[in-house]
């Protein structure tokens, strides 16, 4: 799912292409895409851009007459950018958004149509549609600290809740957590001022030091291969994989349709998280440290 820092590019990149410039129409391919009735989409046609916001990982295109056109990505929504109109027989064009002076598309991967589109009235609408997390680069360290210590929840937990942190996702959280060398099953209550210090600067770091690097790679072109799972990073998506830090392998924890990765050499003292199903089916033979995993492989 694109994050903070490819949300922020992408955004960087459509206020070069339409601010000031007329939406002409919009073409939907999927009916599953519009997720408001009032007002119509039609009603945003015709009419000039004049801001462009992230409302956490959503794209906000505000237009003339206070309407705002809102576009939630979801996982696999990715935007693309042509002077001329895409062909709408594609297996995964959902949407093209028609503007002077060029075209915006938006696909979707796979089989299901998670990504949204809303069409709301005022700033009033606009924030209906904020989970109302605090932004993790516009607040200080004890502001950041007293939204996550309000509810106890893990740092995994707690870093991708839209409603105590705008723009992080799974991808970037793992990346935090290993900058601040915590468990993500650690509780936030339960965090040292000395943790919590390092929990903010490792969220700040990335997530500005990710943006920078998106911004470079993109080099003033619109952003292509938007993707959560990058080589450079270094635990999201590197399981098995030697940890850039200490050399350990890369660990993982899986629930639902997410998975956790980190460093347990770095990050829970060498002890190894249950995965919820290999756990279960173990039970007491389940190894608790990284010693335990390599015995159990070479049996």
């Amino acid at each position: 799912m694109p994050e903070l820092p490819d949300v922020t590019v992408y955004i960087e990149a459509l206020r070069a292409r339409i601010i000031g410039r007329k939406l002409i129409r919009v073409i939907t391919k999927s009916p599953f895409l519009l997720r408001s009735a009032t007002p119509p989409l039609s009603a945003a046609f015709g009419r000039t851009v004049h801001d462009i916001r992230r409302i956490g990982k959503q794209i906000a295109v505000g237009v003339e007459g206070g309407l705002w056109l809102v576009l939630h990505l979801k996982i696999a929504g990715r935007l693309h950018w042509q002077s001329s109109a895409p062909k709408m027989s594609g297996r995964n064009m959902l949407a093209a958004f028609e503007f002077e002076g060029g075209w915006l598309w938006l696909t979707e991967a796979g089989t299901q149509r998670r990504a949204g589109l809303y069409v709301v009235e005022g700033e009033e609408g606009l924030q209906s549609l904020n989970a109302g997390g605090i932004e993790p680069l516009d607040v200080d360290l004890r502001g950041f600290a007293a939204a996550l210590r309000y509810s106890n929840h893990t740092l995994k937990r707690a870093l991708t809740d839209p409603h105590i942190l705008s723009g992080i996702g799974n991808a970037y959280s793992d990346e935090i957590l290993h900058r601040a060398q915590l468990s993500p099953i650690a509780m936030t209550q339960r965090l040292a001022d000395e943790e919590m210090e390092r929990l903010y600067t490792a969220t700040r770091a990335i997530l500005v030091g990710w943006t920078d690097r998106l911004r470079a790679e993109a080099g003033g072109e619109f952003p292509e291969g938007v993707t959560a799972f990058r080589p450079e990073m270094t635990v999201h998506g590197r399981y098995g994989q030697p940890c850039p830090r200490c050399g350990a392998k890369v660990q993982r924890i899986r629930y639902a349709a997410n998975e956790t990765n980190y460093c347990a050499q770095c990050q829970t003292n060498g002890r190894l998280l249950a995965d919820r199903a290999l756990s279960r089916l173990m039970h007491e033979d389940w190894p608790r440290t990284l010693d335990e995993l390599e015995a159990l492989k070479k049996r």
